[in-house]
């Protein structure tokens, strides 16, 4: 995967359209879970993105904002789906904290993971 078509699947997965119905953002708004390989693909894009911009000054502002509902409005859907109901799979939160941790790679330059036994 290149950098080009990380950038694209990112910002596709905040957004549903014609090329995506599946979007990760579309299916938790209505009490979805993502698709098999979905959350994979993400966290490779993510990575993807982390090594081409890791040492540039700035960051595109569509792929900014594709950052940030993949980590805050994916998180919001969440918690309202779990107050809703939803039996959400069993790693999606963990997952959930893999693509913020990402994203914060993303914006300081620093790759980040999350510690061994945290869940």
């Amino acid at each position: 995967m290149n950098y080009e078509t990380a950038h694209k699947l990112l910002v596709g997965q905040t957004i549903a359209s014609e090329e995506n119905p599946d979007a990760l953002l579309m299916r938790m708004k209505y009490g979805k879970p993502p698709v098999p390989g979905q959350i994979t693909s993400i966290l490779l894009a993510l990575k993807v993105v982390f090594e081409a911009v890791k040492d540039s000054p700035s960051l595109d502002r569509e792929l900014v904002f594709a950052l940030y509902q993949l980590t805050v409005k994916a998180q919001q859907l969440f918690v309202a789906g779990r107050r809703a109901g939803v039996d959400w799979p069993p790693l999606l939160k963990e997952d959930l904290l893999r693509i913020a941790l990402a994203s914060e790679s993303i914006f300081s330059g620093v790759w980040q993971t999350l510690p061994p036994g945290s869940f």
